[in-house]
């Protein structure tokens, strides 16, 4: 689904503005030519609120119009020849900005495209924000410390396409681009998740795997896809933990994160109808959730599973024990 394009209430009326906001020479918005303000904020709604120099001189703006509102905060910049409109701030502003402080056919990349295509958690909020992974493959604008530039020395058309209006890596690229740049838990979730919503299909990646046989993290992103088993998708440490577990003890992989009954539970194991449910170190037992969990258990005891719950304190200091109950449970008839 398409991202609501931003509106700027009023830009679109250059007649009202204040005769100090028009710069000597601004195109006057005659003979059917929209005028400075409405080109602006036509270019803004579309881009989450932020314009490129590049761009508004393509539309016709003079230089001087686009000083002038520079030096009066009309237009305020955020890369060298990147500008923000209005006082809001759209969703993907930083992304955006990114993407055009570095010129024609730079694209969203590696952890930055993989939150946007919702393969990893899109970072959020801190003071500093984190810096955009962004690639190119030509010559490109040097866009400052809040860019980190990849540069390739191609890109085929099949790696790039446009997602919620903003250049990117395909689903298939941004996965190969993670394998040398994330660690394999977090590689292993991004591919599931591809997997997951259908973004990628597995001859997609292989395809890119033989055509760049030596990239960094290659041989990690093969093992994956030869491991056999569908890779897990884990939502919190508690899961994650439990799984590397159960890989380490050469258990029977399970399902993770499947619905059951109505009901989405951690992990599950269908021959022996058997689900283990992982409560993570941030969870807390409150009377309302304890309830909740044991009406959960009552759904799948009725429908003829097993349920097992393990705790984050378990999983970190008895995982000996933890790992004998679930051996004893998967053996048990």
């Amino acid at each position: 689904m398409s991202e609501a394009p931003i509106h700027y209430r009023g830009t679109a009326r250059p007649s009202r503005r204040p005769a100090a906001d028009i710069a000597p020479g601004d195109p006057p918005g005659v003979h059917g030519q929209p005028g400075a303000e409405v080109v602006i904020a036509a270019l803004a709604a579309r881009q989450y609120g932020v314009v490129g120099r590049q761009q508004l001189l393509g539309a016709g703006l003079p230089v001087h119009a686009i000083d002038h509102r520079v030096r009066k905060g009309g237009l305020r910049p955020l890369h060298r020849g990147v500008y923000k409109v209005g006082p809001l701030r759209g969703r993907y502003e930083r992304e955006m900005a990114a993407v055009l402080a570095c010129g024609p056919g730079a694209v969203l990349s590696h952890g930055s495209a993989a939150g946007l295509w919702k393969l990893l958690p899109r970072p959020a909020g801190p003071a500093r924000p984190p810096v955009v992974d962004v690639t190119v493959s030509v010559r490109y604008r040097i866009p400052g410390r809040a860019v980190r530039v990849h540069r390739v020395t191609g890109l085929a058309p099949d790696e790039t396409t446009s997602h919620k209006g903003i250049p990117i890596t395909a689903p298939a690229r941004t996965i190969l681009d993670l394998s040398g740049s994330v660690r394999l838990r977090e590689l292993e979730r991004a591919l599931a998740r591809a997997d997951r919503h259908a973004l990628v299909e597995r001859g997609e990646v292989e395809a890119l795997l033989a055509r760049y046989p030596r990239r960094p993290g290659t041989r990690t992103l093969r093992a994956l896809l030869a491991g056999g088993a569908e890779p897990a998708l884990t939502r919190s440490e508690a899961e994650a933990r439990f799984l590397d577990l159960v890989r380490r003890a050469q258990l029977p992989a399970p399902e993770a994160n499947v619905r059951v009954k109505g009901l989405e539970v951690d992990f599950l194991w269908r021959g022996p109808r058997l689900v283990v449910e992982t409560d993570g170190f941030a969870y807390h037992g409150s009377a309302t959730s304890f309830e909740g969990d044991r009406r959960r258990d009552a759904v799948l005891t009725a429908a003829g599973f097993r349920v097992v719950r393990i705790t984050w304190r378990q999983l970190s200091r008895e995982p000996e024990a933890a790992l004998a109950r679930l051996a004893q449970a998967l053996v048990r008839v």
